[in-house]
């Protein structure tokens, strides 16, 4: 059976209404011919127009000479590509510095770019780890889907060659004394706008005093996430071991090509239910007795965030299915099981 966007059920519904208005059955079979043909043809433009008429962004200018922004594309060029694992590369990108904005805060902890594609003029949203430099150079970790249209464009580009952007977006803003503990749950490169966010917290805001857990899962050691970013994270558990843990988990141990230098503890199987609440350091702050009673009694009432950044199958187990067009949803999987609520957890 034939399932139709709602777009398309909405034409589909009005070219309906609007037959049975102009047609009867006592109308002459030539008329009813060419009232169909007509409706046919008209359907036909109004289903063309759904899906090829070009959206805002499609639309969006090139601009060489003004400030990176979310309203035009920007000129970037490719400075370096690197395959750190099969299926991913280490690919940086450099604009002009002249053509960074002057504005400060419109780099919030967790920012992203649209990258497209200009063969098909498509556009995908992507992490900089390292957000930006006064050099103007950005680089991303990104993995080559099947059907990914941006990500196999992306790793078939030579250094050299001109990529264009559009942004920066933000993501998800900072507050400091918002929460007194935030759980990052990621996999695979989902763990991009979480590192993007460690490096700024533990490097440039030193005031703050919650704590941070990390657990990110890769389907095998040799997908775990490369050096750049690995190295980094274990620095700051190390440099702040009150205020950052992070534990890793895989799916299958499989070959260890590519990561065996890596001294690192790492879990097989799923983060699930046990594993997230032993992240949790609130927990062990209450009398055991309270467990007697409800193991997860009262944890609508903590300064908890749990942020999920990953594969769609893997936010929907953890924290619910997003909402329509990607919005948030209602909280579900396994964060609604332990009884926390939507102003408790964002999906990134």
């Amino acid at each position: 059976m034939l399932r139709l966007k709602p777009g398309f059920q909405v034409l589909a519904r009005h070219a309906g209404f609007r037959a049975r208005g102009l047609t009867t059955v006592n109308a002459p079979r030539s008329l009813r011919r060419a009232t169909a043909t007509l409706l046919i043809g008209g359907a036909s433009t109004a289903i063309a127009a759904y899906f090829f008429l070009p959206d805002i962004s499609r639309g969006a200018p090139t601009c060489d000479n003004i400030p990176l922004s979310p309203s035009h594309f920007t000129p970037a060029k490719l400075v370096s590509s690197t395959i750190t694992s099969s299926g991913t590369k280490i690919l940086t990108l450099a604009i002009p510095p002249e053509l960074l904005p002057e504005e400060s805060d419109l780099f919030a902890p967790i920012w992203s770019v649209f990258i497209k594609d200009d063969d098909i003029q498509v556009e995908r949203p992507y992490t900089p780890l390292d957000g930006v430099d006064e050099n103007g150079n950005m680089k991303f970790w990104i993995k080559r889907y099947q059907h990914g249209e941006v990500s196999r464009w992306l790793h078939s580009k030579q250094v050299g060659d001109i990529i264009e952007i559009r942004g920066p977006l933000k993501t998800w803003s900072w507050k400091d004394d918002a929460w007194d503990e935030i759980i990052l749950i990621s996999g695979g490169t989902g763990i991009t706008p979480f590192y993007q966010l460690l490096r700024a917290v533990f490097s440039g805001n030193p005031s703050f005093q919650g704590r941070i857990t990390l657990l990110h899962s890769s389907r095998t050691l040799s997908e775990l996430p490369p050096h750049d970013i690995l190295d980094p994270l274990l620095k700051f558990a190390q440099h702040n071991p009150e205020k950052f843990r992070l534990k890793f988990f895989v799916d299958s141990f499989g070959e260890t090509k590519g990561q065996s230098s890596i001294d690192l503890k790492v879990h097989k199987g799923p983060i699930g239910k046990e594993s997230i609440r032993g992240a949790l350091h609130s927990v062990s702050c209450f009398p055991w007795w309270r467990g007697l009673f409800s193991q997860d009694s009262d944890v609508s009432d903590r300064k908890i965030l749990f942020l999920v950044c990953g594969p769609e199958k893997m936010v929907e187990a953890i924290a619910g299915p997003y909402g329509r067009n990607y919005s948030q949803g209602p909280v579900g999987g396994v964060l609604q099981s332990l009884g926390y609520k939507s102003r408790q957890v964002w999906k990134l």
